[in-house]
């Protein structure tokens, strides 16, 4: 009997690579041109990597911009774990209003919304929904030290949502604007109910 050698899998092999090039080309365009004149064959004449690779993984730049996002910060980046409500809150704030404020954010939040469908049904993204249960995960850890953190929603709603509108329609927001966001949110939970 012979054993027939099983491909190895590697967490940062070709397809890792591959998809690494791809995003990198994919933001370079964007700096350049804007969501609205990325082609596939821009992509792969820049990345290096076959027309036929990028149709066969993505199909379409818009599921070349979904996997971008999926891949980015929402996904990857830990939630702060400070000790304290406030503290968690303001340094998940200002992180977020940093990677806004630099071309990268900025950029990966137009592919974002450009790569939502015009349907009234469209439901959350998979990125949202993520993010979600993870907010949900820091609140809860307050809730368990005797705090009394605010909904998911409402963090959403008077904090990130106020520092993603200034980054697509205004200057981003600074820390200290992160900050003051926060304020208002813990401001409206700290009188009795």
């Amino acid at each position: 009997m012979v054993n027939s050698p099983r491909p190895m899998r590697r967490p940062h092999g070709r397809s890792e690579r591959l998809r690494e090039q791809v995003h990198r080309a994919v933001v370079d365009l964007l700096a350049e041109r804007g969501p609205d004149e990325l082609t596939i064959p821009l992509v792969a004449e820049r990345s290096g990597v076959h027309q036929a690779t990028l149709y066969r993984r993505w199909g379409k730049i818009a599921a070349l911009l979904q996997d971008m996002v999926q891949a980015g910060p929402a996904r990857t980046s830990a939630l702060p774990d400070t000790g304290t409500l406030r503290g968690d809150l303001e340094a998940y704030a200002v992180g977020v209003a940093g990677s806004l404020a630099g071309p990268l954010g900025v950029l990966m939040l137009r592919a974002a919304v450009d790569a939502i469908p015009a349907t009234a049904d469209r439901g959350p993204s998979t990125v949202l929904a993520e993010r979600r249960v993870q907010l949900g995960e820091m609140l809860g850890r307050a809730r368990d030290r005797g705090e009394s953190p605010p909904a998911v929603a409402d963090l959403l709603e008077v904090v990130v949502a106020p520092l993603y509108f200034r980054a697509l329609f205004d200057r981003p927001a600074s820390a200290q604007d992160a900050r003051q966001l926060v304020d208002r949110l813990l401001g409206d939970y700290s009188s009795p109910r």
